[in-house]
């Protein structure tokens, strides 16, 4: 996608306007929280990227540059909304496997597919960037990304009982990754949060932990239990292990939290032993920067809040998802509820940098992606995409196979330059005290 050739000062400009209508609100409510994440982004172009979906889509936006590959179905798929390279890790699903996937769907939203693809693309140049790989091996990874995308979503457009990343095929990097999930365990997480007090267990005093007054514990439990209302049946076999044994309040400071508040809640867990106690966490739901700019009425009304919507959009996108995952409301305001779960570990790409290596793990997440899109259509319960995504999207790569990747990597040079310079441009106003509220 071509972006206008303008000065730094009309540059950040701009990104002081996206930046207000994304943060405004949440800013002006936590300044504090915003400088941590802020710090955050101005550690790398990359970091900065990871902030910055909002000016990612306003770019896009502005580009009024769907491709060639968008159309009237493959425009309104289920997308990640946040796709670059970190937000790939493990999970445990509900059938009690190890998964390797997709990860951290709060930006999740119904849109073009290519936007996902897009994003992904931009976030390999930059990583390529940071480890000095040459402009030709950072297109050759992206063409591998997008080669292995395209076979995926061939192969199950014919056949959609493909098997997911897991112990058994799984290779690499994805693999170690497996492994460390599997050698963590529930206590391990528990003995970091809790302790053991008058027989039971509680929340650690300090460590980020807020100590609630006894109204916002009240409201807290009671939107509790309105969550469970949201949980599919499965997860609701044994009425004990939802018993609260305790509640604190958090508060994000990470790049993609800051400012919003959380609560975290100690539950009974599966059985009467401590070990088996389970922590949940309870936070706010934000406005996806892709709804910004999809208009489709039958999109944008089906949600009931933001928490509704990141939890059917991660339960669309995700298969066997997080029996703990579910939604409510605090004080009006939609919340996602999921387990704090010692399974969860992202992606390393600290020790990557052999480009071989590097070519085999987004092949891989080219894979990944592609099961993402297709797990989210006529099959999956929901009225929003009553069609094959897979099919469609086959379809559509089908039309110019060539072109597919070739779009990929000449937008992934664009936007990686584009976002190295507006990373310069970001911390030059932060430094400077330009940015208003902070």
């Amino acid at each position: 996608m071509p972006i206008a050739h303008i000065t730094d000062e009309q540059r950040g400009a701009k990104i002081l306007d996206v930046f207000g209508t994304a943060f405004g609100e949440l800013l002006a409510a936590d300044p504090a929280a915003f400088r941590v994440k802020f710090r955050k982004m101005a550690a790398s172009a990359f970091a900065f990227y990871r902030g910055t979906a909002c000016l990612f889509y306003s770019d896009l936006e502005d580009g009024k540059d769907n491709g060639p590959y968008v159309n009237k179905r493959t425009g309104r798929v289920w997308i990640h909304g946040d796709l670059h390279a970190e937000n790939f890790g493990t999970y445990m699903d509900a059938n009690g496997r190890l998964v390797f996937n997709v990860n951290d769907f709060d930006e999740a939203y119904v849109g073009p597919f290519t936007w996902d693809l897009k994003r992904f693309a931009a976030s390999v140049a930059l990583i390529g960037y940071t480890k000095a790989l040459g402009d030709d091996t950072i297109s050759g990874l992206v063409r591998s990304y997008a080669a292995a995308y395209r076979d995926r979503i061939r192969e199950l457009s014919k056949d959609e009982s493909l098997p997911p990343l897991t112990l058994d095929s799984a290779q690499g990097p994805l693999l170690g990754a497996l492994r460390h999930a599997r050698s963590q365990t529930r206590f391990g997480l528990l003995d970091s949060m809790t302790e053991v007090r008058d027989w039971d267990r509680r929340f650690r005093p300090g460590g980020g932990a807020i100590e609630l007054d006894q109204a916002t514990r009240e409201k807290v439990l009671a939107a509790f239990g309105a969550y469970l209302e949201t949980l599919p049946e499965a997860s609701l076999v044994r009425p004990d292990s939802h018993r609260v044994k305790d509640v604190v309040g958090r508060r994000g400071i990470g790049i993609g939290s800051a400012g919003l508040p959380s609560y975290n809640l100690l539950l009974e867990g599966t059985t009467d032993a401590l070990e088996n106690d389970v922590v949940i966490y309870m936070k706010q739901g934000q406005t996806p920067a892709v709804s910004r700019h999809i208009t489709d009425p039958a999109v944008r009304g089906y949600f009931r809040h933001e928490g509704h919507r990141t939890v059917i959009s991660q339960r669309a996108l995700q298969a066997h998802a997080d029996p703990w995952l579910g939604w409510t409301e605090l004080d009006g305001v939609g919340q996602l509820v999921a387990e704090v779960s010692p399974y969860a570990v992202d992606l390393d790409w600290s020790d990557l940098d052999d480009p071989a290596q590097i070519e085999a793990v987004v092949a891989d997440l080219g894979r990944a992606t592609a099961a993402m899109h297709a797990a989210a259509d006529d099959e999956s319960g929901h009225s929003l995409v009553p069609f094959s995504t897979e099919d469609a999207i086959d379809e559509a790569i089908g039309q110019d196979e060539e072109g597919f990747a070739t779009m990929l990597v000449d937008f992934a040079h664009a936007y990686g330059a584009r976002a190295r310079a507006d990373h310069q441009i970001f911390v030059d106003l932060f430094r400077n005290g330009r940015i208003p509220g902070l």
